[in-house]
């Protein structure tokens, strides 16, 4: 039973783990996006988050507290900087954990733990796809591939733009309930012009899609179809 447990102790003294965090910390601050175990990411978030909320009071002590933390201090003018402006009207949640899968040899629980609406932002490109599927699902309901290459880029800022006023549990939308509802999310700290950007995303991949639906059906007709030489040679 996990009684009395106050925090992780990571097997390290109190000097060790908490050098080891501001590390981690600071290679986050650096990359926005990096992987660990699943412990130490939980770990890392938690403490990101406060030196974040210090990035965004902008005071000399606050820049003190976060200059004796991190380990670069070239990243101070990012945390005071870009940080700051990107997460002014977002309350908390700035990071997020990926559980991913467990790590060859000794099978620890690993996870990417990375920085919200960063550029490699990866719940920005999972949404984007799954609104891209959703949407060429609805369409190859009423439509074919070959028209979905050639109108995907028409109607989607307009299907998102409806979409985002609907309820997350409402079923007679476009989206599916989940895809709307992280979309939703996803777009609820953004500045307008994410709507746009997501749509593109979006219709880029529906097309891809399309392409290799078109690729596969036709290399799938070659296979069944006979080809010349076999019909021109005679019985043996």
């Amino acid at each position: 039973m996990k009684h009395g447990v106050a925090f992780r102790k990571f097997s390290r003294t109190s000097s060790h783990r908490m050098l080891m965090l501001r590390n981690l910390v600071t290679s986050l601050f650096e990359h926005e996006q990096i992987r660990t175990t699943l412990p130490k990411a939980r770990d890392t978030a938690r403490l990101a988050e406060k030196i974040i909320s210090l990035g965004k009071k902008n005071t000399n002590a606050s820049y003190s507290r976060a200059s004796a933390f991190l380990l670069k201090q070239d990243l101070l003018p990012k945390l005071f900087g870009t940080f700051a402006q990107r997460y002014a009207n977002r309350p908390g949640g700035y990071t997020r954990i990926h559980k991913f899968g467990n790590r060859k040899g000794d099978n620890a629980p690993e996870a990417i733990v990375e920085l919200v609406d960063n550029p490699r932002d990866l719940r920005w490109e999972i949404t984007s796809r799954a609104v891209g599927w959703d949407i060429l699902r609805k369409k190859l309901s009423g439509n074919t591939t070959s028209g979905l290459v050639n109108d995907s880029h028409a109607d989607m800022q307009e299907i998102l733009q409806s979409e985002i006023q609907l309820p997350p549990e409402v079923r007679r939308g476009v989206l599916r309930e989940k895809t709307r509802w992280n979309l939703q999310k996803l777009l609820k700290y953004r500045s307008p012009d994410a709507v746009e950007e997501i749509a593109g995303k979006a219709a880029g991949h529906m097309v891809r899609v399309s392409f290799l639906a078109l690729q596969r059906n036709v290399e799938s007709r070659i296979e069944r179809t006979p080809s010349n030489a076999s019909c021109l040679q005679g019985p043996p």
